[in-house]
């Protein structure tokens, strides 16, 4: 979600590196390094001769005179094209966790061979990512806006590459952002006819049938989207991302707050009204940097919830990594947590 959304979890991390001086160098060295790059290579299963166009979900065309190799890409983003078998070259946005594991948001890649240019909201490198010679930048786009490029030096990021956005917000829907994403994973090499990608969308496909059949079988569950902070319980609509748009066409019955802060992806509730809203079950944040159940216990108001007394809280991958095979997930353990549940509130 927006910025605004996120701002309390830059807070809890590390102070952006902030912006770079002196880039002109390092720019004049990435902008000659299509035609060198592209010329002659071979990458799997595709020419790399030839040009290589994409349209982006802000309606930007992107063309370069060869397929790009060096990319680098939003933490989430990279970790479905590698799943597509697109390594790229350096991620920004959560990564590693404080103890040096894989964050939740890096998915299947091994952490240890990306260079980590920010790791937490508003923290990007600029200088160790002209030093890669990026030719492309990947991202996704929740409200218009490069998801994790820092607004103090997006300026002097984006004319170092270009940048393609897939959206994951607004009117999109997960099936959307989903073939949006399988779209850029093809473009850039990705061989889409393998077994493993149709049987990736294939369990996808039964993934979502089993959330349907929950909500018929199990009519009437309410079901709240939520996310803790020290301060604010923030309470999301159903309306505004992409994951929760598709969990709504399939029947799942979300509580929609009323009174929308400014972006209209949530409602901040003081934690004394944290109880505003009675569900069956509540879906919470799973993200580094979010109060997960063991911390939210200190929370009065969290623990007479209806759904928490019953032990009905579901973890929420509220940045799903737009692969056929990590949403397929998500939507199985959805379907289980529907099930499960009882008329509580």
């Amino acid at each position: 979600m927006p910025k605004s959304r996120t701002s309390y979890l830059s807070r809890r991390g590390l102070i952006a590196a902030g912006g770079a001086l002196g880039l002109v160098a390092a720019l004049t060295a990435c902008g000659g390094s299509d035609a060198k790059d592209g010329a002659g290579d071979k990458d799997k299963g595709s020419a790399a001769s030839g040009p290589w166009t994409f349209k982006d979900d802000l309606g930007k065309d992107i063309s370069l005179k060869a397929k790009p190799k060096n990319i680098v890409a939003f933490t989430g983003t990279a970790a479905a094209l590698y799943d597509y078998g697109i390594q790229v070259k350096g991620v920004f946005g959560p990564t590693k966790t404080a103890d040096g594991k894989a964050d939740v948001q890096a998915g299947s890649m091994d952490v240890s061979k990306v260079e980590i240019l920010g790791n937490v909201y508003d923290e990007f490198n600029v200088e160790k990512y002209a030093a890669l010679q990026p030719e492309l930048l990947v991202t996704n786009t929740w409200d218009g806006t490069y998801w994790y490029v820092p607004e103090a030096s997006k300026d002097k990021i984006l004319k170092l590459a270009p940048a393609a956005a897939v959206g994951v917000g607004g009117d999109v829907s997960m099936d959307k952002a989903l073939e949006r994403t399988a779209d850029l994973a093809k473009s850039l090499g990705a061989d889409l006819n393998t077994k493993q990608s149709a049987d990736a969308k294939a369990r996808f496909d039964a993934a979502a049938a089993k959330v349907r059949e929950a909500t018929k079988a199990n009519p009437g569950i309410k079901v709240l989207v939520g996310s803790g902070s020290a301060d604010l319980f923030y309470a999301s609509t159903p309306d505004t991302s992409a994951d929760l748009k598709y969990f709504k066409s399939l029947g799942v019955e979300f509580i929609t707050p009323d009174k929308l802060d400014t972006g209209g992806f949530f409602e901040s509730l003081s934690w004394e009204n944290a109880g505003k809203y009675k569900a069956d079950l509540v879906l919470l944040d799973n993200r580094t940097g979010t109060l997960q159940p063991e911390e939210l216990k200190a929370k009065p108001t969290w623990a007479e919830m209806p759904a928490v007394k019953a032990g009905q809280v579901a973890p929420r991958v509220t940045e799903p990594i737009y692969s056929y095979d990590k949403c397929a997930k998500i939507l199985e353990d959805l379907a289980k947590a529907i099930q499960g549940a009882k008329k509580v509130s």
